[in-house]
């Protein structure tokens, strides 16, 4: 065998975390109580103080607290920023965050502070609540002097005002993301969050009842929680939270009486608390305004995200009234999402000093852990766009960043798979299937979002929510948890099969019906949803082994390819009457099994080619390359990346919503997954097991002579690399697991370790 190009794939440092090992910091009794500020609003908009100062002899070794609010809160110990939350949830896991603060206290003197915020009925929909409150718990009986309750202090913060986005300023798309804020300088209580403050004047809090966990007792007998939160251990990690610079920042000094705008570039879009420092300027009005792009005037039009003359900036508004003293510090409380900030200062009497601006990048904290080489150039800039995409759009939740912030089962299902192929952190995949589940209502049924403080069905993301919990059940080892959620898998398909016609087929479908963004629900059309049926038939027999649902599958295959396939056009028809002709009911045939062979691969090759038929959007292309790997046209996968491609023009930092130029959001994770098939297509790794006990390596290198890479794998990592040359493919296959390796359809068995190939 010649000799490969080197390989240098760091495979040892790969350790996967694909699941979660169970809560060391639950909390089982909470002999802390909830407290508020006495007078205050219990459900609306308000921002709130909470203080605490204590003595220690010595500083302990440890000291573990457990902390949480309604809404939201930061905890400051001594005057550094120690813990934020909580992680997002519902009343019935109500998460709560555990942190050690011991290397943050002193001998002597130390104090607890807490702001918390409840955006009322502002709040962006993601966010459950039931009444403002915050509550802290040490760890143990030496810890008890923290929880909270009448020892600490309390006071409403007069200087927040709360600011709902204009529809004017978003040119009226939905928005149900968190509000703006503006601050009064002259009524913030300055340095409210370090030690020396005097907090004589505030109140002591009203206090309220125990907090509530699922094993809730009083003087160790179970007893009735009086509490509608049900306290939960936070499953994922904190975010990240790092400083970036402006591009080209200077300090600017703005005369009194006059009007200055000013536009800041971060270079890319970023998701991150900005800060700004200002002296002076009392009676000045900051009003700072967020954006993703910018506008072209009097149009939907972004154009090249790099150019800025003759273009409009709308979006989110935070505003500031400077009171005339030095260094003073405005940041929201909630992160912003944007890659252009403009600042517009109108000062009064007094001059105004900017003199420093930056942000603190936060988001969850995926670690990339594949490698890919090979191809052009531009390859690999899809790929590193991806990525940054897929960070954006994951928080405590997956999410769009700027108009929603809302995690949908579509884009989560795609942006999960993601995170399992770059990184193999399977936890807020694992959070999300947990959370979707847990809106389960009594006809089975899940939201389409979740968390969501508003309902929403659409029933066909309940059923993409059994894809989810199918691919965690393929990629990752946490059987317990997959098992948990198999009743949840039956109710939703027991809500289906009661709208099911003998054939199998749907009577009708209720609710908003979600396909592609650029396919209308038209409640007659039911071709390319009863195959979505299909295929979580399919999914549900695959996870549960159930011979029902197995011939669920095969009585709806049947039906399906009765009713919608036209011999006149050998296409599949979205409605009976075959008007109605689109990609993705061609792409969920060959996914299902109801196209197959040859007739497959033709369907598709017309499919791609045939402009008559309605096309995939950048989201649902990800079942359209699906698909074609599946009818055999896999290394044609490569050349499926031209709207990518053609982005990357337009100097997009991440993946706009849509390929057209009125794109609402600029940043939506369901475009990722070329960073989940240049691995699984181009390099061919996948799971071949339950668990990834097994893989399967079939690569579809089209135009490409030589491709190396490798994926984190749960027990390490798996590591290939490709040499065509002369007719012939080397292959080298370093695995943890046994498998198959397939090369124009001849397999080879892989062993744990090396394997070296020749074809």
């Amino acid at each position: 065998m010649p000799r490969l190009f080197p390989i240098a794939l760091i495979v040892t440092a790969l350790a996967s975390a694909s699941a979660p090992a169970p809560a060391s910091n639950e909390v089982r009794t909470w002999s802390a109580r909830w407290i508020s500020v006495p007078g205050a609003s219990s459900v609306g908009y308000g921002v709130y103080h909470f203080r605490r100062s204590f003595d220690l002899s010595a500083v302990p070794a440890a000291f573990p607290i457990h902390v949480t609010a309604d809404n939201r809160y930061i905890l400051f110990v001594n005057g550094k920023r120690a813990v934020w939350g909580p992680a997002y949830g519902d009343l019935m896991h109500w998460r709560y965050e555990t942190i050690d603060i011991a290397p943050l206290l002193v001998p002597g003197r130390n104090t607890l502070a807490a702001v918390v915020w409840n955006y009322g009925q502002f709040a962006g929909l993601s966010q459950n609540t039931d009444t403002t409150g915050f509550l802290l718990q040490g760890d143990g009986p030496a810890a008890d002097l923290v929880n909270t309750g009448k020892s600490w202090r309390a006071v409403q913060d007069a200087a927040y005002q709360v600011l709902p986005v204009s529809g004017v300023a978003i040119r009226h798309q939905y928005y149900v993301a968190p509000p703006g804020e503006q601050v009064n300088a002259a009524l913030y209580p300055w340095g409210w969050e370090q030690p020396a403050f005097d907090d004589s004047s505030w109140n002591a809090p009203e206090v309220h009842d125990f907090g509530c966990s699922l094993y809730w007792t009083k003087d160790e007998v179970p007893s009735d929680c009086h509490d509608r939160r049900t306290l939960v251990p936070r499953p994922i990690p904190f975010m990240e939270y790092t400083p970036q610079e402006f591009r080209s920042f200077q300090p600017v000094s703005v005369p009194a009486h006059s009007q200055r705008r000013i536009l800041l570039d971060q270079g890319r879009i970023t998701t991150a608390y900005p800060e700004f420092i200002f002296t002076g300027g009392a009676g000045t009005r900051v009003n700072v305004t967020y954006a993703e792009s910018l506008w072209e005037p009097n149009s939907g039009r972004k154009g090249d995200r790099d150019q800025v003359e003759g273009k409009d900036m709308r979006g989110l508004q935070d505003v500031f009234l400077a009171d005339g003293s030095g260094a003073r510090a405005f940041r929201p409380l909630w992160w912003r999402d944007f890659r252009y900030i403009e600042l517009q200062i109108d000062t009064a009497d007094q001059p105004l000093s900017l003199d420093a601006a930056r942000s603190y990048f936060t988001a969850y904290p995926f670690e990339r852990k594949a490698r890919f080489e090979g191809g052009e150039p531009w390859l690999r800039q899809v790929l590193d766009v991806g990525w940054y995409t897929n960070r954006l759009s994951a928080n405590e939740i997956f999410q769009d960043a700027y108009y929603e912030q809302m995690q949908y089962v579509g884009d989560t299902r795609i942006e999960s798979l993601v995170a399992i192929y770059e990184s193999g952190d399977a936890r807020l995949m694992r959070n999300a299937i947990e959370l979707i589940d847990s809106t389960r209502t009594p006809d089975g049924l899940t939201y389409s979002r979740a968390p969501s403080r508003l309902y929403q069905y659409t029933p066909t993301f309940s059923l993409i929510w059994i894809g989810m919990l199918h691919d965690y059940w393929r990629y990752v080892d946490d059987p317990e948890f997959v098992r948990a959620m198999l009743p949840g898998v039956r109710a939703v398909l027991g809500w289906y099969q009661r709208l099911q016609r003998p054939d199998g087929l749907l009577t009708q479908l209720p609710w908003y019906n979600f396909l592609d963004s650029d396919v209308a629900w038209k409640p007659d059309t039911l071709g390319h949803y009863e195959l979505q049926l299909l295929q979580a038939f399919q999914w549900a027999a695959d996870l549960t082994g159930d011979a029902e649902y197995r011939r669920a599958a095969s009585q709806l295959r049947a039906s399906i390819r009765r009713v919608y396939w036209d011999p006149a056009r050998r296409y599949f028809a979205s409605d009976s009457a075959h008007t109605y002709f689109l990609q993705h009911t061609q792409a969920l045939a060959v996914l299902t099994g109801v196209s197959q062979g040859d007739e497959a691969r033709d369907l598709m090759e017309r499919t791609i080619a045939d402009k008559t038929l309605v096309p995939t959007t950048i989201y649902f292309s990800y079942y359209l390359h699906a698909a074609m790997v599946r009818a055999g046209l896999g290394d044609r996968y490569l050349d499926m990346l031209t709207r990518w491609r053609d982005l990357l023009a337009l100097h997009v930092t991440a993946w706009p919503e849509v390929d057209r130029a009125e794109a609402r959001s600029d940043c939506h994770g369901w475009g990722d997954h070329p960073n989940i098939e240049v691995f699984r297509t181009v390099l061919g790794i996948d799971s071949a097991a339950p668990a990834f006990a097994r893989v399967l390596i079939e690569p579809h290198l089209g135009a490409l002579t030589s491709a190396r890479g490798f994926i984190p794998h749960p027990h390490g990592a798996i590591a290939v690399e490709y040499k065509l040359e002369g007719g012939h493919l080397d292959a080298r296959i370093d695995t943890p697991v046994a498998g198959e390796f397939v090369w124009q359809g001849r397999p080879t068995p892989l062993h744990p370790g090396l394997n070296t190939l020749r074809f």
